[in-house]
């Protein structure tokens, strides 16, 4: 039989186990979490904003953010995935030699919270290795999809020599919205970063995770209203190694 002392242990137990798994679900999933260990987030000069894109290269969205931020004498972060380097690599090699910073997305943009040690070494491997072959430069930079990571994921990347990098606004632009709309939640993070003296890290996606060809359409018109504020702002664009 079950005294009161002894369901009162089973409670506090039971509080504490549920306290333990939500601090590792905000280590593992938070984007600004640095529980695990460090990661780029962004910088204290709030003029600077990193504009980053995932989920490249893409066919039909890259090559017209190219124009966009060219237009605007900007520079940008693309996050590539690995399988779809190997499809498009003229376009990959457009991105550097316009100067770009190009960094890893993995292999096949898995959740690497997911793998085995051995497949995040795999995915992160092949990713870089296929980027540094296509651009004949090495990558230092990596961002796990999902922002997905544990202590193992980081090992394994400090291990590759990749700095892993959050952000700290997102635009839920793979949502398909207007590019009002993307402008419209990435107020609430720019808005947040200025208010922390923090420069803003700013999420967005010139490809899908899951095919080619994705519509990116909103996501290159935001990027030219955005540029276009930024400067009357006297914000001023960077990529992320500027941060470490």
């Amino acid at each position: 039989m079950l005294t009161p002392r002894t369901l009162t242990d089973l409670a506090i137990a039971a509080a504490a186990t549920a306290a333990t798994a939500s601090v590792l679900t905000y280590a593992a999933y938070s984007a600004q979490s640095q529980l695990f260990g460090p990661t780029i987030i962004a910088g204290n000069d709030p003029s600077e904003v990193a504009l980053t894109y995932d989920d490249g290269p893409n066919d039909t969205a890259t090559l017209a953010l190219l124009e966009v931020l060219a237009k605007h004498n900007a520079c940008a972060t693309f996050f590539m995935i690995g399988r779809f380097v190997r499809q498009h690599p003229a376009i990959v090699r457009q991105v550097h030699a316009a100067g770009h910073l190009i960094g890893n997305h993995t292999e096949t943009h898995p959740w690497l919270t997911m793998l085995s040690s051995t497949q995040i070494h795999k995915e992160l491997h092949d990713c870089s290795h296929i980027l540094e072959d296509t651009i004949g430069a090495p990558v230092h930079y990596v961002r796990f999809p999902h922002g997905a990571r544990r202590p193992a994921t980081l090992r394994i990347a400090r291990e590759l020599n990749l700095t892993p990098v959050q952000w700290n606004t997102m635009g839920n632009d793979w949502q398909l919205p207007t590019p009002e709309g993307i402008i419209a939640r990435l107020n609430h993070g720019l808005n947040r970063a200025r208010r922390a003296n923090k420069g803003a890290n700013i999420l967005l996606h010139d490809g899908h995770d899951q095919h080619m060809s994705a519509n990116r359409t909103p996501t290159v018109q935001a990027t030219d209203q955005l540029l276009t504020r930024f400067t009357r702002e006297g914000r001023h664009a960077v990529t992320v190694d500027a941060w470490g």
